[in-house]
């Protein structure tokens, strides 16, 4: 099933550019083969700069065609505006040939061989431009079907998130809030509040992009109403190393889940309770997030190795997964995420490239980005 948005024109746009480099590349590339093929004509520096200079301005002249006809051909079905779209681009390298080809013979420059008739010339630049404007196009198309596939998957992961936080501890924290509504209404009000700041978060993951503020802050509204329910069995130490890049952008709802498992799996599960630490410092150009909590050892069946040593915990696989697919199609594949147990304690380390602008994925997509966990 297409997961493309309808409203979106169907064609690949070629106003950008690296698409245009693509194109440019193709009609480059094609020059390459016709003077490395054997039995050919004899090519030298001078013919090989001349085809490559009008190989690279009928391309140019196809991708500007498409690129101001593109919403016009998009209204049209499929089939019928590709025809067009590729008529088009014949039809500008048949006229861009035939024009070549009379200034060539009129100053006689002698730049297309003599044995070659005009015919023969438009229709051959005609016929090759047409096929590079059809393989650009269809690897455009592919592209981009990819690349909504990847959207459409980050998206699932964040409606994920929406299922998995609403009952697993809203109950909990009703509870608790009805227990605070006599006792201290005070203390039940702000515990409302950052339970509906953390559910509108929720309803928004994948909808627009949060900020490492707002992640924060939303972060310490989850210790509060945990804090409720643990009391003094939950402990938060936050190290916070300034200038930390606060304006940054993030999707929403990444560190949450994180927290949510350092507590539901470590803190929760230890009589005493214990201490989260979580620091956050930039290093270079790169964001660095450590989480740290102490955690009952793995049972023997959920324990996951871990390169370079340790152990990763089954029940803490999906929810990091799921944040490292959504971290690495925003930010590329220059996201880190390290997660593993060792002596007592469960780590998990970020390191997200500092950015300034709306988050966005490259051209070529989130392809070929692998998570690193390791000890």
């Amino acid at each position: 099933m297409s997961v493309r948005d309808p409203r979106e024109p169907w064609l690949p746009d070629l106003c950008r550019l690296p698409r245009l480099a693509v194109m440019l590349g193709m009609a480059e590339l094609v020059v390459v083969v016709l003077a490395l093929a054997p039995g050919g004509a004899h090519w030298d520096l001078q013919r090989f700069v001349t085809a490559s200079g009008f190989a690279l301005w009928l391309a140019l002249a196809a991708s500007v065609l498409l690129c101001v006809s593109r919403q016009r051909l998009s209204r049209l079905p499929p089939p019928v505006g590709t025809t067009l779209a590729l008529l088009g681009g014949g039809a500008i390298a048949a006229l861009g040939a035939s024009l070549a080809h009379v200034i060539d013979a009129s100053l006689g420059y002698g730049l297309v061989p003599s044995n070659v008739s005009m015919l023969r010339f438009v229709w051959g630049s005609a016929a090759v431009t047409t096929l590079i404007v059809a393989v650009v196009l269809r690897y455009l198309y592919v592209n981009d079907g990819w690349a909504a596939q990847v959207r459409a998957s980050a998206r699932a992961e964040a409606d994920a998130l929406q299922a998995r936080i609403k009952p697993h501890f809203l109950f909990n924290s009703m509870n608790t809030i009805a227990g605070l509504v006599r006792s201290d209404p005070a203390v039940a009000e702000r515990a409302v509040l950052d339970l509906s700041d953390l559910f509108r978060a929720a309803l928004g993951a994948g909808e627009s992009d949060s900020t490492l503020r707002e992640e924060i802050e939303l972060c310490e509204r989850y210790f509060a109403i945990e804090q409720l329910r643990l009391g003094n069995r939950l402990r938060v130490v936050w190290r916070k190393g300034e200038p930390l890049p606060w304006r940054m952008p993030m999707p929403r709802l990444v560190l949450q889940p994180l927290l949510e498992n350092a507590v539901l799996h470590g803190i929760s599960r230890l009589p005493g309770g214990g201490e989260i630490e979580i620091e956050l410092g930039q290093v270079g150009d790169e964001l660095a997030i450590s989480l740290r909590n102490p955690a009952p050892a793995p049972r023997e069946g959920d324990i996951l190795p871990a390169l370079g040593g340790g152990s990763i915990q089954a029940g803490n696989r999906h929810a990091q997964f799921s944040i490292a697919q959504r971290l690495r199609y925003a930010y590329g594949p220059r996201v880190r995420m390290a997660a593993a147990w060792n002596e007592g304690y469960y780590q998990v380390d970020l390191r997200l490239p500092v950015t300034t602008g709306r988050l966005a994925p490259a051209e070529s997509g989130s392809k070929g980005m692998a998570s690193k966990w390791t000890a």
